[in-house]
């Protein structure tokens, strides 16, 4: 199974756009979360994200935008009841079997959904392999990773709309792996978002 893997896309319609078409032919698309960017939300992209089956988690934007501190921002954006309702529906964690393999998806961390961030040298990683999973999605970083911890492979794709990348700002991530093979690969493109 091929399955494609985007996060962090902060209203970023173009960049997610890209991200799935760089994946070319994909049998499932994963969404770790952050969609949207604080108080601001995209009508677009979330549209996009339902229309094309994605799974998705919530992330720490959403939580804040569904949250009391959001309300003045969803009423100036006017969202629709299905939209929101579909925002607050959205588990902090997703457990699934795809091709046998058992995959855990969480925005932050499988321990803190919404707020822990992973890097590559994280203390965490030893207990990646306790989790009894195959393989671990995760966002939040916007710091692109593929890692193994024992037998557990860790992938974040990092992010499709906003980069972190102090030496390229332009460059934008996303991932994909083969549930057969266990390759994962992270897709770099470039923001043609104008900037402000």
């Amino acid at each position: 199974m091929r399955l494609g893997i985007v996060a962090d896309s902060h209203c970023n319609i173009a960049g997610l756009r890209r991200a799935v078409e760089l994946m070319g032919p994909v049998d499932e698309i994963l969404c770790a979360g952050d969609s949207i960017y604080e108080f601001r939300y995209s009508a677009e992209t979330l549209r996009f994200i339902r229309e094309t089956g994605m799974r998705m988690v919530l992330g720490n934007h959403e939580q804040i935008f569904i949250s009391a501190a959001g309300q003045d921002a969803r009423a100036r954006s006017n969202i629709d009841s299905d939209t929101l309702d579909y925002l607050r529906s959205l588990p902090t964690v997703l457990e699934t079997k795809l091709n046998g393999k058992r995959l855990l998806m969480a925005h932050g961390s499988p321990w803190d959904p919404i707020r822990e961030y992973v890097y590559p040298h994280s203390t965490r990683m030893p207990q990646f392999s306790q989790l009894g999973v195959d393989i671990v999605v995760m966002g939040h970083t916007h710091c692109a990773m593929v890692k193994w911890v024992g037998r557990t492979l860790l992938i974040n794709p990092g992010s499709c709309g906003e980069s972190r990348n102090p030496f390229d700002r332009d460059e934008l991530t996303c991932a994909v792996v083969d549930t057969q093979s266990d390759e994962a690969q992270i897709l770099t493109f470039k923001d043609q978002t104008p900037r402000d």
